[in-house]
């Protein structure tokens, strides 16, 4: 099709698919609106449409741009980009075996690696559209195993469940609550420790005061790797608080449950296989295309038990082939995205140990980084030491080198992160994240996320805190 070759020609002028020019040409959203011609109505002419898409690309954010160092992904695998490529162009959908065969049994073959290193042995899983969602699936399941009936009778009238989940874990199982009719007054963030992991004495206090309450203890929300600082909860240690009360316990793995592969940090996991079910996303450390997300679980066929609607239109059960194949009925979707190919590309290109690889040098460059700024002027850790590939730190401008730290010193570095990102911004040379942790009293502070990029080395981190001294010293 002519169209795709316009497509990978504007990719290749705008330096998009190997970048070494800028991150990105940054406009204020009115500027940009009136830069780009998006109105619809009239049919457009050939050549306007094509020069609204180049432009559309031009200020793009080029996120396999080294320099793109902002979100817990980044950078693009090849062979992913392939899977995802031919996954468009067959444009089918993954609900049964007969629009989607060799989808069916993609999904099913990288369900069944994914859950044999998980160690859930007689385990399923179902690819979903995010991360978000994959844990709003591990609530449904939780609550499905506690009272079945929920299905049908619905939650009136039943005393309120409670999900625990610590500070530092990700806002999903907040929002989860409150789509699940379970609310966000009855979901209880346990304390952490300095670094970030769930302190289970504290989960088995919010435990024992729920049941004094008359409440129902429904799921715990651990984490391997948690959204700012990286943190690995002790799953040994939740585990047994989640087996003395009987209640679900949940790992959100979807940023750093990629280190299953390394035989180096895989440590950081263990205990995940006494988890009732786990989420993952391959599209954050290991580069696979958005998005690329999972939901694992111990036990098998309790996602159609708590999910399957019968469509007869869909579902027939008197079908030409063996209708266990067909997915469809343990999803919360009907229409879903043939994800599954993108990431059996990689992984079949890439195998076990390419990916441990992977993994091992991101970790290698992680600790690079933290070493060369440890002492570095104009550096200031959030932690000494960090369990994943996030680097948290401050970046303090030379007026306030040397300076006592007291409150309005504080309210000065507070400010700093947001000016020198819009520094490097402007500048389109980097893109690193910032934010407060105000649970932990601590200012904005930068957090850098290390993901599977080939491209970068020590003298590519070295550049970014020369980059970061150039525009920040003298904020």
């Amino acid at each position: 099709m002519e169209s795709l070759k316009r497509v990978v020609a504007i990719l290749e002028e705008e330096d998009v698919l190997q970048p070494t020019g800028s991150l990105l040409h940054f406009k204020q959203p009115q500027q940009l609106q009136t830069e780009l011609d998006l109105s619809l109505g009239d049919a457009a002419k050939e050549d306007e449409l094509w020069d609204t898409l180049k432009k559309i690309t031009h200020y793009s954010v080029k996120t396999r741009h080294p320099g793109f160092l902002n979100q817990l992904y980044g950078g693009l695998d090849d062979y992913g980009l392939a899977g995802e490529v031919l996954a468009s162009a067959l444009n089918t959908n993954q609900y049964t075996y007969e629009v989607g065969p060799t989808f069916t049994l993609c999904e099913m073959e990288v369900i069944k690696r994914a859950l044999s290193l998980v160690g859930f042995k007689n385990g399923e899983g179902i690819f979903t559209p995010g991360g978000s969602l994959a844990n709003m699936y591990s609530l449904v399941l939780a609550r499905y195993k506690k009272y079945p009936e929920v299905k049908e009778k619905g939650i009136s009238g039943m005393p309120p469940f409670v999900i625990y989940t610590s500070q530092d874990a990700h806002y999903s199982i907040t929002k989860g609550s409150h789509w699940l009719g379970i609310g966000t007054d009855n979901v209880i963030k346990v304390k952490t420790d300095q670094g970030g992991r769930i302190l289970p004495s504290a989960l088995e206090e919010a435990i024992e005061l729920t049941l004094a309450q008359g409440k129902v203890p429904m799921a715990v929300n651990s984490t391997a790797g948690t959204t700012v600082l990286g943190a690995y909860d002790n799953f040994q240690q939740v585990a047994d608080v989640c087996s003395k009360y009987g209640v679900w316990m949940h790992v959100d793995g979807c940023w750093g449950g990629s280190v299953i592969f390394s035989k180096k940090h895989s440590h950081l996991l263990s205990g995940i296989e006494r988890a009732d079910s786990m989420s993952w996303n391959p599209h954050k450390m290991l580069g696979a295309p958005l998005q690329c997300s999972m939901i694992l679980v111990k036990e098998k066929g309790l996602l159609n038990a708590a999910n399957r609607a019968g469509a007869t239109y869909l579902f027939q059960q008197d079908k030409m082939y063996d209708v266990s194949y067909d997915s469809g009925d343990k999803s919360v979707q009907c229409g879903r995205k043939t994800d599954a190919l993108k990431l059996w590309t990689l992984w079949k290109a890439r195998g076990d140990s390419g990916l441990a690889r992977a993994v091992d040098d991101i970790f290698h460059l992680s600790r690079y980084f933290l070493d060369k700024i440890r002492y570095r002027e104009g550096f200031k850790l959030v932690l000494d030491e960090f369990q994943c590939t996030n680097i948290c730190f401050w970046y303090i401008p030379n007026r306030l080198r040397n300076k006592t730290e007291d409150e309005d010193w504080w309210e000065q570095v507070h400010a700093v992160a947001p000016k020198l990102k819009e520094k490097m911004v402007l500048d389109g040379c980097l893109m690193i994240g910032y934010q407060p942790l105000n649970h932990k009293n601590l200012r904005n502070f930068f957090r850098l996320v290390i993901t599977c990029r080939p491209e970068r080395d020590e003298a590519f981190f070295d550049s970014v805190i020369e980059n970061l001294d150039r525009l920040g010293r003298d904020l």
